[in-house]
C-alpha cells in the first residue's frame, strides 16, 4: 500500500504532497555528471540524498523508473554559453581523447557510487548517444518560433515565454550574464537570458566531437540534453526532476523552458534540489585547485559509508559544513552503532506485527519531506525498543534498504583479536566479576562499555561471562 509522501518543491516553494501523473509509478530524472575530472564529494552529497529519495519512494509503495544523463559533450565552463568546453579541457590536461576521458571519469563517477552504495539509475545516457534526439526538438522549436539562428549558432528566444523565471522566482533584472565566472555577453543573443541550443559556430577549432545537423556541423548545448534525454526514456509527462541548488539556474530554468515550448504543456510538475556542502571557505568546488574526493578520503583511512552517514545527518535542504573534525565524529558514531547492532543475537521469532508499527513510523519520516536524520535516528530507536534481537535485526535490515550504511554486515566484520588484546580482556571480564560480586554495578557497566568500545561484546550466562569480537 502506497504511503502518502510530501516534498519541498522548488517550482511552488512549499512542501506538497507528491502526486505523481500515473498512480503508483514515478518518472524520476536526475542530472548526471559532467565526466571531464572526478566528482568531488560535494558533487557526491547531491547524488546521495538522490538515491536515499529513490529507495525511500520505492520503500513507501511507489514503483520508481529513473534516468542519468552523462555529458560528455557541450557543457562550458560558464553556464551561459561561454568558456572552454569542459570535455575538451579534461581531454587537453591529460593528453587523451575526449571520449577516453569520458570513459574514465564516468567509471571514476560510478565507481565512487558504489563505495557509497548509491544504486545506479535503471537508465544511464550518454549524450553522445542521442544527438539526432536533440537535432530533433531544435528543429521543433524554430519552427513553433521559440528558437532563431544567429552567428551560426541556435538560440531558444526566451521573450515568447510569459514566466520563463518560474523556477527561481527572479525577474530579467535579477540575470547575471554568467553564473559561475565573469564573461562577456553574447552579441548575437536577442534577449540577454536566451541560449544556446545547438553550437555550429565553435571558438575552438579543435573541437573534437562535432556531428551534421541541419545549420551546419557542429554540437548540442548543455541545456537540451538533458530535456532530450528525459523526453526519450521517461515521456513527456516527468514526475520528479533532481539535482544540485546550482542546476535551478540557468540549467534547470532553461531546461523548462525548452521542454514545456516543444510540449505545449507543463513538463515537470516536482522539482528536487540539494543544497550545498561548503568547507570553512565556502561552496567547494574543482576550480579551487585541490578537491576533496572520495579516494582522498579512503587513503586517509576513512570508510566511504561515514561520508554517507555524514550526509544523512542534515537535511538536504540545509548547507552542510564539512570539516575532517565532522568527520571524525561520524566515524566514531558510525563504528559505535555497529558494535551495538553487532551484540544483537539472531534468537527468537521475528515480530511482524509489533516491527509493522515501527515501519509506518520509519516510511512516515522519510516522507515528511526526507527526513533522512530522523531516518537514522530510527535505528537507535529500534535499538531501545522493547523487542527480541530477532526483531530488531529485521527491522534494522530493512530500514538499510533506504540509509544503506550495511549496518548489519558492516557489524560482523573483524572478529580476530591478537594476544594482547585477549588477556586484556581476560583481565576486564575478571574485575567486572569481582566489581558485580560486590554490587559494584556501575563500574561492571563501565567495564562493559570500555570493552563494547574496542569491539568486545560480553555475554553472561550461569556459566559465567564469555566474549566475541564484532
Amino acid at each position: 500500500m502506497l504511503s502518502k509522501f510530501y516534498l519541498y518543491n522548488t517550482l511552488s516553494k512549499k512542501i506538497e504532497e507528491f502526486i505523481p501523473h500515473t498512480p503508483g509509478k514515478v518518472s524520476m530524472y536526475t542530472c548526471g555528471p559532467t565526466v571531464y575530472h572526478y566528482a568531488h564529494i560535494g558533487n557526491l552529497r547531491s547524488y546521495i540524498m538522490e538515491d536515499i529519495l529513490e529507495k525511500a519512494l520505492r520503500y513507501n509503495g511507489y514503483d520508481v523508473k529513473r534516468v542519468m544523463n552523462i555529458t560528455d559533450v557541450g557543457h562550458l565552463s560558464s553556464d551561459a554559453d561561454t568558456g572552454e568546453d569542459k570535455m575538451l579541457k579534461g581531454a587537453k590536461r591529460e593528453h587523451k581523447t575526449v571520449m577516453e576521458i569520458a570513459k574514465f571519469y564516468t567509471d571514476a563517477f560510478f565507481n565512487d557510487c558504489q563505495k557509497l552504495n548509491i544504486k545506479r539509475p535503471d537508465i544511464v545516457e550518454p549524450a553522445t548517444n542521442c544527438i539526432q534526439d536533440f537535432i530533433h526538438i531544435v528543429s521543433s522549436l524554430i519552427e513553433k518560433g521559440y528558437a532563431y539562428v544567429a552567428g551560426d549558432n541556435v538560440y531558444f528566444d526566451t521573450s515568447k515565454l510569459d514566466d520563463y523565471y518560474a523556477l527561481t522566482g527572479h525577474n530579467s533584472k535579477d540575470l547575471m550574464v554568467g553564473v559561475r565566472d565573469d564573461v562577456e555577453e553574447d552579441p548575437n543573443k536577442r534577449n540577454k537570458a536566451d541560449f544556446v541550443l545547438w553550437f555550429t559556430k565553435s571558438k575552438f577549432e579543435d573541437q573534437e566531437l562535432k556531428w551534421d545537423s541541419p545549420w551546419g556541423v557542429g554540437y548540442p548545448g548543455w541545456h537540451i540534453e538533458c530535456s532530450g534525454i528525459s523526453l526519450k526514456y521517461l515521456g513527456e509527462y516527468l514526475d520528479l526532476h533532481c539535482g544540485g541548488v546550482d542546476n535551478i539556474f540557468p540549467h534547470h530554468t532553461n531546461e523548462i523552458a525548452q521542454s514545456e515550448a516543444y510540449l505545449g504543456h507543463q513538463w515537470c510538475k516536482y522539482w528536487f534540489h540539494v543544497h550545498h556542502l561548503n568547507d570553512k571557505s565556502g561552496k567547494m568546488s574543482k576550480s579551487k585547485g585541490d578537491f576533496l574526493t572520495i579516494s582522498l578520503l579512503e587513503s586517509k583511512g576513512y570508510d566511504p559509508l561515514v561520508y554517507r552517514m555524514f550526509c544523512l545527518q542534515s537535511h538536504y535542504r540545509k548547507p552542510l559544513e564539512f570539516s575532517y573534525e565532522a568527520l571524525d565524529n561520524t566515524s566514531s558514531a558510525y563504528s559505535r552503532l555497529k558494535k551495538r547492532i553487532a551484540t544483537l543475537q539472531q534468537e527468537g521469532e521475528i515480530d511482524k506485527n509489533s516491527a509493522e508499527t515501527y515501519r509506518v513510523r520509519f516510511a512516515q519520516t522519510l516522507g515528511n519531506d526526507l527526513n533522512s536524520s530522523m531516518a537514522l535516528t530510527a535505528v537507535y530507536d529500534i535499538l531501545k525498543a522493547p523487542l527480541n534481537d530477532a526483531t530488531k535485526l529485521w527491522l534494522i535490515e530493512d530500514f538499510d534498504t533506504v540509509l544503506s550504511l550495511n549496518l548489519v554486515s558492516k557489524s560482523k566484520e573483524n572478529t580476530t583479536v591478537d594476544a594482547q588484546l585477549e588477556e586484556l580482556i581476560n583481565a576486564k571480564i575478571h574485575e567486572r566479576t569481582l566489581a558485580k560480586q560486590r554490587k559494584d554495578y556501575a563500574t561492571a557497566d563501565a567495564i562493559r562499555e570500555e570493552l563494547l568500545a574496542k569491539g568486545i561484546v560480553l555475554k553472561d550466562s550461569r556459566e559465567g561471562t564469555t566474549w566475541s569480537k564484532i
